[in-house]
């Protein structure tokens, strides 16, 4: 029995990219974990700002900007990675 997992070795954001010409690209990083590690990076920023007394946050719009924020993220970097999908060349095959 083998412990390779076919569901999740067959994801094209995990596996390597095959080129036209053969050569094999590295995966790229996706953008929602870039979004949500940006997110918790300022929060994080946001706390310390908040512990140092430097400015007093309302809770509320600080969770209201940074959801409007990683909804602006996510949709601008899914447009474009779709762009940079789409300008592929495709096989004819489905």
């Amino acid at each position: 029995m083998s412990n390779v997992d076919p569901a999740r070795d067959s994801h094209p954001a995990e596996t390597p990219m095959a080129e036209p010409d053969g050569s094999v690209r590295p995966a790229t990083a996706r953008v929602g974990t870039v979004v949500w590690g940006l997110i918790v990076m300022a929060l994080a920023a946001l706390i310390i700002i908040a512990q140092l007394g430097i400015v007093t946050l309302n809770g509320t719009y600080v969770l209201i900007g940074l959801m409007i924020g990683a909804g602006v993220a996510l949709v601008l970097g899914g447009l474009l990675s779709a762009r940079k999908r789409d300008n592929e060349p495709t096989t004819g095959k489905s």
